[in-house]
């Protein structure tokens, strides 16, 4: 018999003003895991997850966030701050009846959960992310600059380093968006990829030269046609994506990179200076060329602030989660065991 803890469950809720869309598995008792996707994904994009700590007597939650699949869209980029994602995700656990969760987040998810149980560690177990160290991209631009490897990216030939691309979307929002909405099928082909490089360690990222190369796609109009890369998307999951999009346009989603001033400032009123005493996980991509926290600093502000903190290492591209799951999910049910062990379903062995 299958186990019915593993079937992922669609639902819906209603938070004041705010539709939020979300996936669910496990007992509604279970222990609460609620994980936070990127740019430009869906709660879908944890589908390897769900099914596996929802087995495990976790109830697992991968809401899509807003601006994003099936929640509620805003049109203007303030909408779009930290702090408003933040706010959503708490009045979230509130439905839910929870006082606290364990929090995971990739890409700009992590930004998110990492703003969450800064800001509200009172309503958090744990936090975990892959890809994005903690006090990053969350904190503003300005430090993500501070924080660039200089011997990969001289600042004369790339000033803002491997992050450049966010400069591109402060100056030429419309242009980015409309490249990516002209057909959103090879957009997503063209993004979800393995990136599996090992020559790719310790050269620039293609993301250093965006302003310098016209926009995104060495200027292009729209997305190259690419092969779908199977390493980290199906065809069923394509179309996932795709219909998702089609429907959303990218306005929600690249809202993201336009309110870092908005993001500094939040940052700024974190509880505890920023000090984070609860347990925290953090995978690394090894080649993941863009957050790439293997050989660089990007990760020194984490490892001062988090007191409790386990890295790990895994062998994938920036799509994580995607691309290698067995190895993630072994990554955060082995530290969920260890170190969160007091909301462990049942005694670990």
């Amino acid at each position: 018999m299958a186990d019915p803890y593993t079937k992922i469950t669609e639902h819906s809720v209603t938070l004041g003003s705010h539709e939020m869309f979300y996936l669910a598995t496990g007992p509604e008792d279970g222990p609460l895991v609620i994980f936070a996707h990127g740019w430009p994904e869906l709660g879908y994009s944890w589908r390897h997850q769900l099914p596996v700590l929802g087995s495990l007597g976790f109830r697992a939650i991968a809401p899509d966030l807003r601006g994003h699949g099936r929640s509620s869209l805003y049109t203007r980029h303030d909408d779009y701050t930290m702090e408003k994602h933040v706010a959503d995700l708490i009045c979230f656990l509130d439905s839910q009846g929870r006082e606290k969760a364990t929090w995971v987040g990739h890409d700009w998810g992590s930004a998110v959960v990492w703003s969450l149980v800064s800001h509200h560690p009172e309503r958090s177990f744990a936090v975990a992310s892959l890809c994005v160290p903690y006090a990053t991209v969350e904190n503003g631009l300005e430090r993500l600059i501070s924080l660039v490897d200089r011997n990969v990216y001289p600042e004369d030939e790339y000033p803002a380093g491997q992050w450049d691309y966010f400069c591109f979307y402060e100056e030429n929002f419309e242009r980015a968006t409309a490249v990516f909405e002209a057909n959103p099928e090879t957009f997503v082909k063209a993004m979800f990829r393995s990136e599996f490089v090992p020559d790719g360690r310790g050269v620039p990222a293609v993301t250093a030269a965006i302003r310098r190369d016209g926009g995104w796609f060495d200027g292009l109009d729209a997305a190259p046609d690419l092969p779908r890369d199977d390493e980290v998307i199906s065809e069923d999951d394509l179309e996932v994506y795709v219909s998702a999009l089609e429907k959303t346009g990218f306005f929600g989603t690249d809202s993201f990179y336009m309110n870092h001033a908005a993001n500094f400032q939040y940052a700024n009123t974190r509880k505890n200076d920023g000090y984070l005493d609860m347990p925290a996980l953090f995978l690394s991509a090894s080649f993941d060329n863009v957050c790439e926290s293997v050989d660089s600093r990007l990760p020194e502000p984490m490892r001062e602030y988090c007191h409790n903190l386990t890295e790990h290492t895994v062998n994938s591209g920036h799509w994580m989660a995607q691309e290698k799951p067995v190895d993630v999910n072994n990554a955060l049910v082995y530290w969920l065991a260890r170190s969160v062990s007091e909301v462990w379903p049942t005694p670990p062995l």
